[in-house]
C-alpha cells in the first residue's frame, strides 16, 4: 500500500491556506531586490561587494535530510563560513539567507512533506537552525516537486504527484515556525515542463507563505533536450516567467535568474551547417536511466576549461554571436559540432530593457558570484542594471 497521502485531501489542505489571510507571507518590497547564491566551491568575491546594491544572499547549501529529526538539536552542519562573516563582506542591510537542497537533493524534502506530522518536525528544526545561525530566513531550493528532478528515471512522476499538494502545505509549516518576519524564498524552475507544482490552483496557495520566488531562467536547454536552445535565452525567460504570472504569481514576486556559468552541447553535423539555433542535439542522457552520457557539459567563468575543449573555448569567445531573435549569446563549434550558449556582459545588460522592465519583475539573482570570477563581468553589468532600477520610480515603473 502507498504511504502517499491523499492528493485530494492535500488539495483541500491548500486551497484553506490559500484562503487563510493569517498565513500571509509579506509581500511589500522595499527596494529591487538583487540576489546572489555563495557557495565554496568559488569562495572568492569581487572587491566593491562592501559597496554593491546587493539586498540579500543566500549561502547555499544545507542539506534537507538533516531536518527529519525530532527537534531540540542544535548540532547543524558547518558551513565554510558564518552567516555573520558573510553580513561583513557586503553592504549594511544585507539579508544572508540558508538555501536548503539543490539539484538532486530531494530525497530529504519528500520524506519532510509526507505527513503533517513530519511537515511539522522539519519547519521546527528549520526555524532552530535560522535562530541557531543568526540567519535572515531561508530559500527553499526543492528540484523539483511533483517531479522531473535528476531521479525522473529512478522514480517516476507519477510517484511524487502527491508532492504536488504537500509542497504548499510544507512552506506554510515553515512560515508558522518562522513567523512573518523572517524571509522565506523558493529556488523554482525555469523550464515550463518542468513545473509540475505550479499550477494555477496550487501558486496562489504557495505565494501566500513566500516573500518572493527566484525563476531559475537559466539551464533552459539541458541533456535531455533534442535541439539546441539558449539556456539563458530572453524569450524563454519571458515564456518562464509569464508562466508564473499566468498562474497566480504577481510580477514584483518575481525575481529574474541570471547564469556565471557557461554550457556546450555537441551536435549532429550536418542539419546545423545552415542554422544552429533549434538544429539537433546527438544522445546527450541515457534513455533508460537518465545518466550523463557526457555529450555536454558547464563550467563557471573562473574554472579552469577542460584542456580538449580550449580552442573551441577561444573561439566561441572571438566568433560568438548575439542572436537578437532570441536574446542569448551562442556559438557554434562546426569542427567539433560542439554549441556553445552562455551571456556576456551585455547580454545581462540587455536583459534589463527587455525582460526587468517590460515585465515589471521585483528582482534578479545569480548563480553564484564566485563562478564568474576573476573578472567579474557579468556582476558589474548586473549591478549596473540594478542601479538603474533603483533609479526609475515604481509608477514610471508600471508604465513601462
Amino acid at each position: 500500500m502507498s504511504r502517499s497521502p491523499s492528493i485530494r485531501s492535500l488539495f483541500a489542505r491548500a486551497l484553506v491556506l490559500m484562503l487563510s489571510a493569517a498565513s500571509m507571507a509579506s509581500a511589500a518590497a522595499a527596494e529591487f531586490r538583487n540576489i546572489m547564491y555563495l557557495t565554496n566551491q568559488h569562495a572568492i568575491f569581487p572587491n566593491d561587494t562592501r559597496t554593491a546594491p546587493v539586498t540579500h544572499v543566500a549561502m547555499s547549501f544545507m542539506r534537507p535530510h538533516v531536518f527529519n529529526r525530532d527537534p531540540g538539536g542544535h548540532d547543524w552542519p558547518e558551513m565554510w563560513q558564518t552567516v555573520e562573516t558573510t553580513r561583513t563582506q557586503f553592504r549594511d542591510g544585507v539579508a544572508v539567507l540558508i538555501a536548503i537542497g539543490g539539484w538532486g537533493d530531494t530525497a530529504g524534502f519528500s520524506t519532510a512533506a509526507l505527513t503533517e506530522e513530519s511537515r511539522k518536525r522539519w519547519a521546527a528544526n528549520v526555524a532552530a537552525m535560522v535562530e541557531d545561525t543568526g540567519a535572515d530566513g531561508v530559500d527553499i531550493d526543492w528540484e523539483y516537486p511533483g517531479g522531473n528532478g535528476e531521479d525522473y528515471k529512478q522514480i517516476p512522476n507519477s510517484e511524487k504527484a502527491w508532492e504536488i499538494a504537500a509542497y504548499p502545505l510544507l512552506l506554510s509549516e515553515i512560515r508558522s515556525a518562522l513567523g512573518p518576519d523572517k524571509i522565506i524564498s523558493a529556488a523554482v524552475p525555469g523550464k515550463v515542463g518542468d513545473m509540475l507544482a505550479f499550477t494555477s490552483t496550487t501558486l496562489p496557495a504557495i505565494m501566500t507563505q513566500l516573500d518572493f520566488l527566484n525563476v531559475m531562467t537559466y539551464d533552459m536547454m539541458n541533456r535531455r533536450d533534442n535541439v539546441t536552445r539558449h539556456h539563458t535565452g530572453v524569450k524563454l525567460s519571458i515564456e518562464a516567467l509569464r508562466a508564473y504570472m499566468d498562474r497566480g504569481a504577481r510580477a514584483e514576486d518575481l525575481n529574474l535568474g541570471f547564469a556565471f556559468y557557461v554550457k556546450w552541447f555537441k551536435t549532429q553535423h550536418a542539419p546545423c551547417v545552415e542554422n544552429p539555433v533549434g538544429c539537433p542535439t546527438v544522445l546527450m542522457e541515457d534513455p533508460v536511466t537518465g545518466g550523463d552520457l557526457g555529450q555536454a557539459g558547464a563550467f563557471a567563468w573562473a574554472d579552469e576549461t577542460p584542456e580538449w575543449l580550449r580552442e573551441s573555448w577561444r573561439d566561441a569567445l572571438d566568433k560568438g554571436r548575439y542572436d537578437p531573435d532570441d536574446g542569448s549569446y551562442y556559438y557554434w563549434d562546426e569542427k567539433l559540432d560542439i554549441w556553445w550558449t552562455f551571456d556576456t556582459a551585455q547580454a545581462v545588460k540587455n536583459k534589463f530593457g527587455s525582460i526587468v522592465r517590460t515585465m515589471g519583475v521585483g528582482g534578479v539573482f545569480a548563480w553564484e558570484l564566485g563562478s564568474d570570477g576573476p573578472e567579474f563581468a557579468r556582476w558589474k553589468a548586473l549591478n549596473v542594471g540594478v542601479e538603474g532600477e533603483d533609479a526609475v520610480p515604481k509608477a514610471q515603473k508600471s508604465e513601462l
